[in-house]
């Protein structure tokens, strides 16, 4: 018989466009300070992602966070990180997402302990991103562990990657990404990248190599704070492309996180108008009030949002 799909399968299969959001779990020990994050997308977010130690800063357990979300009703995107376990912990989390109702996974290599508030702390990277993946994949396929162990009952992961979307230039190829959709990626959520343009030249790249076909891509996008947050992620965020133009709209606003949000709607639209492009994924780093918000506009305004 046939495992039943995540609803965030059925949807990027159905070509509906999507819209994911991020939580941070609390440092805390209560899980209502946890449900005061997540439950403002609950019926709004198609999936909400929960972080693994965002920052290589310690926060509640992404896979116990992510296990509270399915009790309330919310699809979670659980972020596993190679940083902190070795192959034998990693390979239990995923037996426990599985058993969890976790089935959405997006698979990072994590930020390195030096970026973080314990400096100090040992990371592991015994599996790269790309290891884990596959490891994930043929855990799924096989029920096997790479021991040769057989693994009971039945996962069904939609397995996700992470990219960095790029203005392409002449001669490049997605190499990178394509080694990851073959070790198992089904869909990638990327960087911020709030340039239409430099989306569609890229998307466009990937279909040339064929990659478009095999992976659902999500771009990141975020509702800016201000000119000054919006330079700040420019600046220190690898990878994040932001218009001057926005800048200068957040600049001139009388009310720059109105104005944020309204960038981020009209975002929207305009990748939702890319037909390789799958959604969106809201990042909203000191601003999660404002995701509702968006979330809320954006599907009132497009037609090919998943209800």
């Amino acid at each position: 018989m046939t495992e039943p799909m995540t609803t965030l399968q059925q949807k990027l299969n159905a070509g509906r466009f999507v819209i994911t959001a991020e939580i941070t779990p609390p440092v805390s020990f209560d899980r209502a300070d946890l449900m005061a994050k997540a439950a403002p997308l609950k019926g709004l977010a198609d999936a909400v992602n929960v972080t693994d130690g965002a920052g290589a800063r310690p926060h509640m357990g992404a896979l116990s966070a992510a296990a509270i979300l399915v009790e309330a009703g919310i699809e979670p995107i659980l972020q596993l990180t190679c940083r902190d376990r070795n192959r034998i912990a990693l390979q239990s989390e995923l037996m426990g997402a599985a058993a969890s109702g976790v089935h959405n996974l997006l698979i990072l290599r994590g930020d390195d302990p030096s970026a973080g508030d314990q400096p100090d702390a040992k990371p592991v990277f015994d599996l790269d991103a790309r290891q884990l993946l596959e490891t994930a994949r043929k855990l799924r396929d096989g029920n096997e562990l790479p021991s040769g162990r057989k693994v009971a009952g039945t996962a069904r992961f939609l397995l996700g990657a992470a990219d960095s979307p790029i203005d392409p230039p002449a001669g490049w190829e997605p190499k990178g990404l394509a080694a990851k959709v073959a070790a198992g990626a089904q869909f990638a959520q990327t960087q911020f990248c709030m340039d239409a343009g430099i989306a569609a030249r890229y998307m466009a790249r990937l279909a040339e190599h064929g990659i478009a076909d095999k992976l659902k891509v999500i771009i990141g996008i975020a509702p800016l704070r201000s000119a000054k947050s919006a330079r700040w992620m420019k600046d220190k965020l690898f990878g994040t492309i932001i218009p001057d133009a926005y800048v200068e709209r957040l600049e001139k606003a009388a009310d720059p996180v109105a104005e944020g949000k309204a960038i981020a709607v009209d975002l929207i639209g305009e990748l939702a108008a890319i037909p390789q492009v799958a959604g969106v994924h809201i990042m909203a780093p000191n601003n999660d009030a404002a995701v509702p918000d968006v979330i809320r506009a954006a599907r009132a305004g497009i037609k090919r949002l998943a209800a």
